[in-house]
């Protein structure tokens, strides 16, 4: 447990940032009147999330490596968090979709009907907590390992 506590605490960390974000997006009405501009609104949370991915890696390097880190360890420790906001996207998800924004789907549905980027039944199947569940939680892997390779570029140290 010892060895894996840093990238528990900033799995957690980055879980609360993920709601916060989702309450600021809510607060904006980037979830309802704005909803168009959500896709590209979102992009600004990636800095957000490299910055936690880099104070982690840090925190590891000089708590459990002494201040001597590979890039190997580093990645490593990278792609541990990575696993570990994956398994808690879901209930990121959950809380948002149920909590903070929950006229969300109904809203994205109607905009990408109305705006014939999707079909009614493509829109419904797409845009479902299920779906955004799954979505979310291989989009964090994926991301996260990205986030690790080159995030751990920059914290190495030998």
């Amino acid at each position: 447990m010892k060895k894996i506590k840093i990238e528990l605490k900033w799995a957690f960390i980055f879980t609360i940032a993920t709601l916060i974000w989702m309450m600021l997006e809510h607060t904006f009405g980037w979830d309802t009147e704005f909803i168009e501009e959500r896709w590209w609104i979102t992009l600004f949370f990636i800095p957000i999330g490299i910055l936690f991915f880099y104070l982690a890696l840090k925190e590891k390097r000089r708590r459990h490596f002494n201040g001597s880190i590979t890039w190997l360890q580093a990645f490593g420790s990278g792609c541990l968090l990575s696993l570990f906001i994956a398994l808690l996207s879901p209930i990121t998800q959950y809380i948002s979709q149920e909590y903070i924004a929950p006229s969300f789907f109904g809203n994205i549905i109607a905009y990408s009907v109305d705006n014939r980027i999707l079909t009614q039944e493509d829109a419904i199947e797409n845009f479902r907590l299920e779906s955004y569940i799954v979505q979310s939680a291989i989009g964090a892997l994926g991301a996260g390992i990205l986030t690790s390779a080159l995030v751990a570029l920059i914290v190495r140290r030998k």
